[in-house]
């Protein structure tokens, strides 16, 4: 495996109704490279995010969508998704914060 850093390992950002509803309960959804664990995710934040304190990190990966177009068929690209939960003393992740 290759050496990832840690600014290497959040990609982006999940905004989805559902993602939105779990802010209120201090979890945080991000896509994340495929190859991290959740000790690294959670340096991850920790190290990106100033006074953010993880709690749990949960982790899953998505398959991708088969798709067609005409004769050629495909797969999209497959995504890992991880669900941060932060300590109810840690600060708010800001990026967050005006959606």
């Amino acid at each position: 495996m290759a050496d990832i850093k840690y600014y290497d390992v959040i990609l982006k950002p999940v905004i989805t109704e559902k993602s939105m509803e779990l802010l209120s309960e201090k979890k945080y959804t991000f896509l994340v490279n495929p190859d991290a664990n959740k000790i690294m995710i959670r340096e991850a934040v920790e190290k990106m995010f100033d006074g953010a304190k993880v709690k749990k990190v949960n982790t899953m990966n998505q398959r991708g969508k088969n798709k067609r177009r005409g004769y050629t068929v495909g797969r999209t690209d497959a995504v890992k998704k991880a669900i941060v939960t932060l300590t109810e003393d840690s600060k708010d992740i800001e990026f967050f914060e005006g959606i």
